[in-house]
C-alpha cells in the first residue's frame, strides 16, 4: 500500500475506531461513579502498585501536577492509599486501597468480556493481525514521540 492510500485509509478509519472505542470506554464506568481517567489511574495501580506520584505520572503520561490531583479525587473515594516510603521520608507512595482493587477488578472483567466478544468475531488470522498492527502503531507512536523530544531538546540548545 503507498502512502497516500494508508493516509486516506486512516482518515477514514481513525474517527469510527475512536467513536468505538470511546463508548466502550463509557460503558465500562458505567455505574462505578468513576471517570474514565480515574480507571486508568486504578488499572496501572493494579498492575503496579505502590507507585511514586512520578511513576505515576509516567504510567498515565501525564505532568506530576495532573496525577497529583488525579491522586487527590481518588483518595477522596478512598480507591486509593497513601503511604510514606519507609526508605526515603520525602517520597509518597499509592496503592490501591481494598475497594480501588474491586473496582479495578471489575473492570479487568469487563474487558475480558468485550475482548472475548470481539474475539469470537474475528478469524484467528485477523485476531494475530490485529494484535500485531496495534503494537506496531504503539513502537512507531514511541518512536515519533522520542523523535520530538529530542527536536525539542535540540532547540532549547540554540
Amino acid at each position: 500500500m503507498n502512502q497516500e492510500k494508508f493516509v486516506n485509509s486512516l482518515l477514514e478509519l481513525f474517527p469510527r475506531v475512536m467513536r468505538h472505542l470511546e463508548e466502550q470506554e463509557a460503558r465500562e464506568v458505567t455505574g462505578l461513579d468513576v471517570t474514565p481517567a480515574q480507571v486508568h489511574a486504578l488499572l496501572a495501580l493494579n498492575a503496579k502498585n505502590n507507585l511514586t506520584m512520578g511513576e505515576l505520572a509516567a504510567e498515565l503520561s501525564m505532568a506530576e501536577s495532573a496525577a497529583t490531583r488525579l491522586a487527590d479525587r481518588l483518595a477522596r473515594t478512598n480507591l486509593i492509599r497513601r503511604r510514606g516510603d519507609p526508605r526515603d521520608r520525602r517520597l509518597v507512595r499509592i496503592g490501591l486501597s481494598s475497594y480501588g482493587q474491586q473496582l479495578a477488578q471489575l473492570v479487568i472483567q469487563r474487558r475480558t468480556r468485550t475482548f472475548g466478544y470481539l474475539a469470537e468475531h474475528l478469524t484467528p488470522v485477523e485476531q494475530e493481525n490485529l494484535v500485531q498492527s496495534m503494537q506496531g502503531l504503539l513502537r512507531s507512536w514511541a518512536e515519533i514521540e522520542a523523535e520530538a523530544r529530542e527536536r525539542e531538546g535540540e532547540q532549547k540548545e540554540m
